[in-house]
């Protein structure tokens, strides 16, 4: 009987000399906090370091770059489009976050198409997914890191547009006043131009003002910035 309970015993220290060891490894520790320095204006820029993984916490601004050519005029809602990491992602403290080369996957959610009075197209899009080289998905909830979280044309696109309007129809005016005053006589072609092109410019400028705006467009290759809505976590290699 004695020598039964000694075995038991014995049985049992060796049973639990291997578990310690391994409860210590699953029990999961804060090692440090670190931070990100991808956008000056995030509300966020803390990643939580432990034992065990790394997360990148709410309200946190990532930078992807669009992996295809994007074309709003083309693209409907439910339709994925896929972005990569331009380079490694690492913390201002040097932990690897995100491999160079790792993808992204987005939905898009929304497409509102150009309007009356040069508003441009706007297209809403959530980040859903990451995509490590090793092929580990990672769920992921963001949106662009934009006043109203939507793509579209910037300013200068629009400016652009307007300046093209106003140019091409101030070089018809000009024409045309050109053309009316060489008729009845050829000494008032200064005459036409001094009354056709201004006529014109501001013909195109209105013009340009009330068309429907601009559709949005990406080059492969061009950056965006995506704001964290919940946190994600890389697991520790």
């Amino acid at each position: 009987m004695l020598k039964r309970l000694l075995s038991l015993f014995t049985l049992f220290s060796i049973i639990s000399l291997n578990t310690i060891p391994v409860l210590a490894e699953t029990c999961e520790k804060t090692v440090a906090v670190e931070h990100l320095d991808v956008h000056k204006k995030a509300p966020c820029n803390v990643v939580t370091i432990t034992n065990l993984r790394k997360t990148v916490e709410k309200g946190n601004v990532l930078q992807f770059v669009f992996d295809e050519k994007f074309f709003s005029k083309c693209a409907q809602a439910g339709q994925m489009v896929h972005f990569v990491v331009p380079q490694a992602l690492y913390t201002c403290e040097g932990t690897l976050i995100l491999p160079c080369g790792t993808k992204i996957v987005a939905e898009i959610t929304n497409v509102e198409k150009p309007k009356w009075f040069n508003k441009n197209a706007r297209v809403s899009l959530i980040f859903r997914q990451i995509i490590l080289p090793d092929n580990t998905c990672i769920a992921i909830k963001a949106r662009p890191f934009t006043k109203d979280c939507k793509l579209k044309e910037g300013p200068w696109t629009t400016a652009g547009k307007l300046t093209l309007s106003t140019l091409t129809l101030g070089i018809v005016g000009a024409g045309a006043g050109v053309g009316f005053a060489f008729i009845p006589n050829p000494a008032e072609i200064g005459a036409g131009l001094a009354i056709g092109i201004p006529i014109g410019c501001g013909v195109g400028f209105v013009v340009g003002l009330i068309t429907p705006g601009c559709h949005y467009k990406a080059k492969k290759g061009e950056a965006v910035y995506a704001l964290l809505i919940d946190e994600f976590s890389v697991c520790n290699k």
